[in-house]
């Protein structure tokens, strides 16, 4: 099966992964809620890379920064200035669309008609409105356009409750400068000593015009990201650089259980990179809409800790407790979508066989490890043991669904769908012998286990799947 975006996004729908934000008023451009199976989806993500990235490695602490920063950090990061996207306005509808997007429709459409080959990424705004008029690139909805112009993606609010005495901020772009805030705090606290880093997650907003990639880019987002301190004078960048891109891809290969043939590295071009980098490359990961970005990383040196050192006035410097040397530490930055690794193991574990669709998530990334099912609804001995089975596997913090709606079949068909692992039936053996049938939900096959031993069962398991990987 090939996965389509529409697939993913009805399933979304269908079985409480995705819902559209305020749905009842007709929606909001760009926005999503997550429902009861996405929310533990999104958690289970966020708890693995804390785990694999904050505790247990000895060289990250984490932090939590406010969404809302001084305003003048965003002056200092150089957000204000160079935080924007080329964008054009359709001249009938007045709907803003993203140049590059637009560019990059009109290339794939005209796919083999002409030798144009080049990356849109690599054109500058005026490079783009040549492009455009030479083509004669209209909107989406065949009306002429405006000439592209860089429109800053930091969105404004304001603190105060007076009107006209009110002071304007941000809501923060990325979480990266909270921690380049915190730095002097984070070594002062604590007894970490360089080469180390620091990590965070935490939702991030930016003010862009996407182009229906579902929750691929969105207003609000979710970001995990960290910031590794070194000195540059005895680490070699590019193998700390190197050694961090060996760990993404670990994580996502190995932990996530993604397809190794579904990633690939690309590295940014020099037009293409940020202001602050001195080398960026992107994870990237084959959606159904092509090729793009899952995971940054960027050796982003020591600009941002200069930039905020020299706007807040205050010491950012290092001190080496042996040497005493005083210096500016350099940083690495891997940072990722949430929601991207959302999509990605969504679009990843989506697959059809035969008659039924069958979500395919790692068991430890399932939103609920196991189903329990009375195998008829209305037998009240039937519904007390399999409610006497449900406890037991809540009890022992298993993640568990209770499911008594339609007939069997039509429980285990919303089970593979929701991606739960396996499914507890409850018939009338387990009230004579205390057994019950386990079905798998990849194979379909279905075992008898003694009551007693589910718990030790899906544990053992569960703690097979990692030492597999």
């Amino acid at each position: 099966m090939n996965t389509t975006i529409d697939d993913i996004v009805s399933l979304c729908k269908r079985r409480g992964f995705v819902y559209p934000t305020s749905e009842i008023y007709g929606g909001l451009t760009s926005s999503y809620d997550y429902g009861p199976l996405g929310v533990e989806l999104l958690n289970n993500i966020k708890q693995l890379w804390w785990k694999e990235f904050i505790t247990k490695r000895e060289d990250m602490v984490g932090l939590d920064s406010q969404i809302l920063l001084h305003p003048q950090t965003w002056v200092a990061s150089g957000h204000v200035t160079s935080f924007s996207d080329p964008m054009v306005e359709d001249k009938k509808t007045h709907k803003r669309y993203r140049a590059d997007h637009l560019i990059e429709s009109w290339l794939e459409a005209h796919r083999g008609q002409n030798a144009v080959d080049f990356k849109v990424e690599n054109l500058k705004v005026s490079d783009m409105a040549k492009f455009i008029a030479e083509n004669k690139i209209k909107s989406p909805q065949n009306n002429e356009i405006t000439e592209p112009k860089s429109f800053n993606l930091l969105f404004e609010t304001a603190v105060g409750v007076i009107s006209g005495d009110k002071s304007t901020v941000y809501l923060r772009g990325e979480t990266a400068q909270g921690i380049f805030s915190n730095f002097r705090n984070v070594v002062d606290s604590t007894r970490v000593k360089l080469p180390f880093g620091i990590g965070q997650i935490g939702k991030s907003f930016r003010n862009e015009i996407t182009s229906g990639q579902f929750v691929f880019r969105t207003l609000e987002f979710e970001q995990a990201e960290i910031e590794y301190f070194f000195n540059p004078d005895d680490t070699d960048w590019q193998k700390l650089f190197k050694s961090w891109q060996d760990t993404m891809w670990r994580f996502v290969v190995n932990i996530l259980g993604i397809d190794k043939s579904k990633l690939r590295w690309r590295k940014h071009t020099d037009s293409e990179r940020s202001h602050y980098s001195k080398d960026t490359y992107d994870l990237e990961f084959e959606y159904p809409f092509g090729w793009k970005e899952l995971w940054g990383i960027s050796y982003r040196t020591d600009y941002d800790l200069k930039q905020h050192q020299e706007f807040s006035k205050q010491k950012l410097e290092y001190r080496d407790p042996i040497t005493g040397k005083t210096f500016m530490p350099h940083v690495i930055e891997p940072a990722v979508g949430v929601n991207r690794l959302f999509l990605m193991i969504l679009v990843n574990s989506l697959r059809k066989e035969d008659k039924r669709l069958v979500l395919s998530l790692p068991p430890k990334l399932a939103p609920r490890t196991v189903a329990v099912f009375p195998l008829v609804a209305n037998k009240p001995e039937l519904v007390e043991k399999a409610r006497e089975v449900y406890r037991l596997l809540i009890n022992a913090d298993i993640k568990t669904a209770w499911d008594e709606r339609g007939n069997i079949g039509k429980r285990y068909m919303s089970a593979d769908e929701a991606g739960t692992p396996w499914c507890v039936t409850i018939d009338y053996d387990s009230i004579e012998n205390a057994s019950v049938t386990v079905r798998n939900r990849d194979t379909t096959k279905q075992v008898r286990i003694q009551q007693a031993d589910l718990v030790s069962y899906f544990r053992q398991n569960l703690h097979k799947e990692d030492d597999e990987k």
